[in-house]
């Protein structure tokens, strides 16, 4: 696994296997959140690194496809520690209803092990853990990102990819709602990270200069 510190609070963690899958580690002076747990294979590592940086303190999910909850089980059940994702996840990943695009549903993870996000009286997201969510659907319907403030960067989950520094459209086949995930990139244009971290591809330095372009695909 290639453990690699993109910012003063966030590392990424990488595994190669025919393309990259990732996972986060973000610090705080009271902890780690892990964001994210890869591959099934994945958890163990991610939990070591994790501990290395101090106290879990939760997982957050940006969504529930298998390669971003294949270690969640592992990790939940060694760590003991909350776990969070948009409430429009959970159906998908307890397996009571297959993901949209898909024709058999999987149970990914136990029922109740995931809690939904915290959201306030306008139904919003709120912040978690220092991190800022903001619900960005069209590669699942509760596909969320994460913002860092203090050190400019998104982590985007499958929002996006990435080709020779510039953000893409995310995986056409594991993407049912693809002009609606393009619109969800418009929180680029909002919030103007200083880096743009993606699982399956390369990170993308100052994003919003291009972002305009981007969102005019179809």
């Amino acid at each position: 696994m290639k453990v690699r510190k993109i910012s003063s609070h966030i590392t990424k963690l990488e595994v190669w296997i025919g393309i990259t899958f990732s996972a986060w580690l973000v610090e705080d002076e009271d902890g780690v959140t892990i964001i994210d747990t890869g591959m099934p294979f994945m958890g163990k590592a991610i939990l070591r690194e994790a501990r290395k940086l101090g106290k879990i303190k939760a997982v957050l999910l940006t969504h529930g496809h298998g390669d971003h909850v294949g270690g969640l089980s592992y990790i939940a059940k060694e760590a003991r520690i909350p776990v969070y994702a948009h409430k429009l996840e959970l159906k998908y990943i307890e397996g009571e209803e297959p993901f949209p695009g898909r024709k058999k549903a999987d149970h990914l993870v136990e029922a109740g092990l995931v809690q939904p996000l915290p959201t306030g009286e306008d139904h919003q997201l709120l912040p978690i853990q220092g991190l800022i969510p903001y619900h960005t659907p069209g590669h699942s319907p509760g596909h969320v990102v994460y913002y860092h403030p203090e050190d400019s960067v998104l982590i985007g989950g499958d929002l996006f990819t990435s080709k020779r520094g510039k953000l893409q459209k995310p995986a056409k086949v594991f993407t049912p709602n693809m002009s609606e995930a393009i619109a969800s990139g418009a929180i680029v244009r909002e919030l103007r990270p200083s880096l743009v971290s993606i699982t399956h591809s390369k990170d993308v330095q100052h994003a919003y200069e291009h972002i305009d372009q981007y969102l005019q695909q179809s």
